[in-house]
C-alpha cells in the first residue's frame, strides 16, 4: 500500500466510558450496553474488527456524535464471554489509530465510516535520542512511583519501535482521559514522543514534591514525635465520628445553637457579633476563652422560655393546705395573685415580702407557691453578701467575670417566669464594694425591672414575669427604699395549738420517715407533743419543735431494734424518759395579789412572754434605779413613768415630795436578757404606783402599753404573741391600747374566746382595772 493512499473503512463503534485503547495493546472489556453489544455482534459475523473511541463524559448513557472522540483504534475482536449479570467481556488487540469520517444511519447500533491513520516508521538520531530520553525519564517516574513494577520497564525497554514505545508507556500511567487521548491524537511520533518527555517530566515533578512533602511530614512527626502522632491519631478520630476539630468545629456549633435558640434580635445581634469576634481569634488566645464564656452566658439564658402557669385556684389552695398550717394571710395573698393573673393574663410579678421569726416556714412557703402555679422554684440567699457584683455581676474586662446571682438563678430556672425567692434581705450587709441592697432595687421594681442590666451580661434581660418572694427576720433592718417596693405579709408565731397540729400532722410523720420508722412502731399522745411544745421549746416557730421530735425518735428508734415486736408509746408521763427534764418554765400567774409587782406583756424574737414587773420603794435621796439589761427606750419609758407618777402624785395620794426622800428601783426578772421597746411604760408606771401607794395589783391581769407624760396610752406591736403568752401564762384579763382593739381579730378564736380584753386609753382607766383598790387622794 502505498503511501499517499488513504484508506477507508466502514466499522461498527463502540464507545468507552472512562477507558481508551491504544494500538498494540490488549485488554478486557466489559460490555453491557444494547448498542454496544450489538456492534459487537455485527463485527464478530463480519470481520471481527471493530472501532473502539472514548466517551469525553463518563456519565452520559446514550453519547451523541458530540460525546464521542474524533480519534480512536481499530481494534480486533478476539474472544468473546457472556457472564451470568448479562454483560459480555470481550478480549479486544488494537491495531492501528482512525478517524471518524462520517457517522452512518443505524438504528441499532453506532456505525461509521473511519480513516485508517497508520504509523510513520521513521528513524533518525534525533528520534533514538527522544526514545532514549523518554524510557530514562520513565525509569526515574517507575522508582518514584510504586504504582508501575519494575518488570514493566523491562518490557518497554524491549520496544523498538518508538510510536508503539509512546503508546506502551502513555498506557501505563495513571493520566486523565483528555491527555491520554492527546497521545492517542497524535499521528507524528517525533510531536508524540516529545509530548510523552513533557508528561513524564510534569509527573515526577509531582512525585517529587510529593515526597518531599511526605519527608516534611516525617521530619515534623521527629520533631515532636509522641505529641504531634497522638494529636493526628485525635484528628483522625474526631473525623471519624464526624467531629470537628478545633476552633472552627467550636464556631460552627455555637452557630447551629444560635438558629436553635429563640433570642430577641438585640440579643441575637450580638452573639452573631461575638461569634465572629470569636472565629477570628487565634486559638491560642485568652481572650477566646472569655467571649466563649459569654457567648455561652447568652445563648443559655431563657430569653423567651416560660412555663405555662398552673391558674387552677382549687388546686392552689390544696397544695398551699397540704404543705402548711395556719399562715392564712400569705396563702391568701397567693391565691389572690394567681386569681388576678387569671383574668388579667399578664401580671407585672409582685414582689411578696414574708417577714416573720425563725422556723415559721417563710422558706418553705415560697416553694408552695412555686409548686401551686406549676412555675421554676429559685432560691438565693443573700445572708452575708456585701458585695455590689454578687447582684449585678463583674464587667467583662475583670478576669473570672461571671453574672450577677440573679442571672445565674434565671439561667438555672431554664425559664423567664420563676418563683425566684431572695432569703434573708435584712441579713445583708455593705463595706467598700458597693451595697448590694441599692444593686437590688433595680431588680425589685416592677417599673425597671423589665429591662434589669447585668454588668457581664449588657443587654438588659426581662424580669417583669418573675414572682419574687423575700424572707426577713425583721422589718426595721431591711432599707427603706427596697422596703417600699415589696408587699410586707407577716408571718406571726405559732399558737401552742397550731404548734401541736403541726407536730401531728407534719413534722412527726415526716420524722418517722426519717428514721426508718413505721407508723404503728410509735405512737405519740397528743399530750406529750402539747407538753414538747410547752415545756421543751421556747420559739415563735417550729424549728426546735423538730429537732425535739427528731432526738425522740432517735431514742425511739435504739429500743425498736433492740425490741422490735414492742411499740414504743409516749405519754406526758413518759416524755422526760426521753426528752430529759423541762428546758423552759413559763412564768406563770402569781399566787396572790402583790404590792409593787405587775405582769407585763413582752415581744422577743421567738414569740411572746410574761415578764413580772418590780418596784422597791425605799428612803433615799430621790434616786431612780433600773436594771435587767434593758434597752434605751425601755430605760425612757421607766423615766416616763417615773415623771407622770410625780405629776400626779396628789390626786393618788402620794406625798407630793416622795421622790426626794425616796429611792426608786425598777426591776425586770431574767436580767440576762436584754429587753427593749416602750410597751412596758404603763406595766412601769402602774407597779410604780402600787409601790408608793401600798395597794396591791390584781394577779388576774396583765398589760401592755405605751405611756406618755400626759398618762396617755398608745399603741404597741405584737399583740397576738403577747395575749397567746398571757393564756399560757394562764392569765384571763388584758389590759391593752384602745388603738390595739382592732388586733384582736388576729388572735386565734379558741384562745380569744377564754379571754377579757379591756381597751384602755388613759392611765386613769389601768389603775382602774390593775389595782384592787382606788387610791385615796391627798387633799
Amino acid at each position: 500500500m502505498g503511501p499517499g493512499k488513504i484508506k477507508m473503512r466502514r466499522l461498527p463503534l463502540l464507545p468507552l466510558r472512562g477507558l481508551l485503547v491504544y494500538p498494540s495493546m490488549v485488554l478486557h472489556l466489559d460490555v453491557g450496553r444494547e448498542k454496544s453489544v450489538k456492534a459487537l455482534e455485527r463485527a464478530m459475523v463480519d470481520d471481527s474488527m471493530i472501532l473502539l473511541c472514548s466517551q469525553s463524559e463518563i456519565n452520559i448513557e446514550e453519547p451523541s456524535k458530540d460525546d464521542i472522540y474524533q480519534i480512536g483504534t481499530i481494534a480486533k475482536v478476539r474472544q468473546m464471554l457472556k457472564l451470568p449479570n448479562g454483560t459480555i467481556r470481550v478480549l479486544v488487540e488494537g491495531i492501528l489509530r482512525a478517524e471518524i469520517v462520517e457517522y452512518l444511519v443505524n438504528e441499532e447500533y453506532y456505525e461509521v465510516t473511519a480513516k485508517e491513520l497508520p504509523e510513520q516508521e521513521t528513524t533518525d538520531p534525533e528520534i533514538d535520542a527522544l526514545m532514549r530520553t523518554v524510557l530514562n525519564q520513565f525509569e526515574n517516574y517507575i522508582n518514584l512511583s510504586k504504582k508501575v513494577t519494575p518488570e514493566t520497564l523491562a518490557a518497554v525497554s524491549d520496544i523498538d519501535e518508538p510510536g508503539r514505545l509512546a503508546d506502551v508507556i502513555c498506557s501505563h500511567l495513571s493520566l486523565k482521559i483528555k491527555d491520554k487521548q492527546d497521545i492517542l491524537e497524535t499521528v507524528d511520533v517525533r510531536e508524540r514522543l516529545e509530548k510523552m518527555l513533557n508528561i513524564l517530566n510534569n509527573e515526577r515533578e509531582v512525585l517529587e514534591l510529593e515526597r518531599k512533602i511526605s519527608q516534611r511530614v516525617k521530619k515534623q512527626m521527629e520533631k515532636t514525635q509522641k505529641e504531634y502522632y497522638l494529636r493526628e491519631q485525635m484528628k483522625a478520630i474526631q473525623k471519624e465520628l464526624g467531629d470537628k476539630e478545633g476552633r472552627a468545629g467550636e464556631v460552627d456549633e455555637l452557630r447551629s445553637q444560635l438558629v436553635e435558640a429563640e433570642l430577641p434580635e438585640k440579643v441575637r445581634e450580638k452573639v452573631e457579633k461575638e461569634i465572629d469576634r470569636l472565629e477570628k481569634m487565634p486559638a491560642t488566645s485568652a481572650e477566646g476563652g472569655v467571649i466563649r464564656n459569654y457567648i455561652d452566658w447568652l445563648l443559655g439564658l431563657p430569653w423567651s422560655k416560660a412555663t405555662d402557669d398552673d391558674l387552677d385556684l382549687d388546686k392552689a389552695e390544696e397544695i398551699l393546705n397540704e404543705d402548711h398550717f395556719g399562715l392564712e394571710k400569705p396563702k391568701e395573698r397567693v391565691l389572690e395573685y394567681l386569681a388576678v393573673q387569671k383574668l388579667v393574663q399578664k401580671l407585672k410579678g409582685p414582689i411578696l415580702c414574708l417577714v416573720g421569726p425563725p422556723g415559721v416556714g417563710k422558706t418553705s412557703i415560697a416553694r408552695s407557691i412555686a409548686r401551686s402555679m406549676g412555675r421554676k422554684f429559685i432560691r438565693i440567699s443573700l445572708g452575708g453578701v456585701r458585695d455590689e457584683a454578687e447582684i449585678r455581676g463583674h464587667r467583662r474586662t475583670y478576669v473570672g467575670a461571671m453574672p450577677g446571682r440573679i442571672i445565674q438563678g434565671m439561667k438555672n430556672a431554664g425559664a423567664n417566669n420563676p418563683v425566684f425567692l431572695l432569703d434573708e434581705i435584712d441579713k445583708m450587709a455593705m463595706d467598700f464594694r458597693g451595697d448590694p441592697a441599692s444593686a437590688l432595687l433595680e431588680v425589685l421594681d416592677p417599673e425597671q425591672n423589665s429591662t434589669f442590666s447585668d454588668h457581664f451580661i449588657e443587654v438588659p434581660f426581662d424580669l417583669s414575669n418573675v414572682m419574687f418572694v423575700t424572707t426577713a427576720n425583721a422589718v426595721h433592718n431591711i432599707p427603706r427604699p427596697l422596703l417600699d417596693r415589696m408587699e410586707v405579709l407577716y408571718i406571726p408565731g405559732y399558737t401552742e395549738i397550731e404548734k401541736q397540729q403541726i407536730a401531728k400532722k407534719y413534722l412527726l410523720p415526716k420524722q418517722k420517715r426519717d428514721h426508718g420508722l413505721e407508723e404503728e412502731q410509735l405512737v405519740v399522745e397528743e399530750a406529750a407533743l402539747m407538753k414538747i411544745v410547752r415545756d421543751y421549746t421556747r420559739e415563735a416557730g417550729v424549728r426546735n419543735l423538730e429537732q425535739q421530735i427528731a432526738s425522740m425518735n432517735r431514742k425511739a428508734a435504739k429500743k425498736i431494734v433492740a425490741d422490735p415486736a414492742t411499740p414504743v408509746i409516749i405519754t406526758e408521763e413518759n416524755l422526760k424518759d426521753y426528752l430529759g427534764p423541762i428546758k423552759y418554765r413559763y412564768n406563770v400567774a402569781e399566787e396572790k395579789d402583790q404590792i409593787g409587782a405587775v405582769t407585763g406583756l413582752a415581744w422577743t424574737e421567738v414569740g411572746g412572754d410574761t415578764l413580772v414587773i418590780e418596784v422597791t420603794v425605799m428612803p433615799g435621796t430621790g434616786k431612780l434605779t433600773l436594771t435587767g439589761k434593758l434597752g434605751d427606750v425601755m430605760k425612757e419609758s421607766a423615766q416616763a413613768a417615773f415623771s407622770y407618777t410625780r405629776s400626779k402624785a396628789e390626786s393618788l395620794g402620794i406625798a407630793s415630795d416622795f421622790h426626794e426622800k425616796n429611792d426608786i428601783h425598777i426591776h425586770i426578772p431574767e436580767g440576762a436578757i436584754p429587753k427593749d421597746g416602750p410597751s412596758a411604760g404603763i406595766t412601769m408606771g402602774t407597779a410604780l404606783i402600787s409601790a408608793l401607794t401600798n395597794i396591791p395589783v390584781s394577779r388576774q391581769v396583765a398589760m401592755t402599753g405605751e405611756i406618755t407624760l400626759r398618762g396617755r396610752v398608745l399603741p404597741i406591736g405584737g399583740l397576738k404573741e403577747k395575749v397567746l403568752a398571757a393564756h399560757r401564762a394562764g392569765i384571763r384579763k388584758i389590759l391593752l391600747p384602745q388603738d390595739n382593739e382592732k388586733d384582736i381579730i388576729e388572735i386565734p378564736e379558741s384562745v380569744r374566746n377564754e379571754m377579757t380584753f379591756v381597751p384602755v386609753s388613759h392611765m386613769d382607766q389601768v389603775l382602774e382595772h390593775a389595782l384592787v383598790k382606788k387610791p385615796i387622794e391627798v387633799g
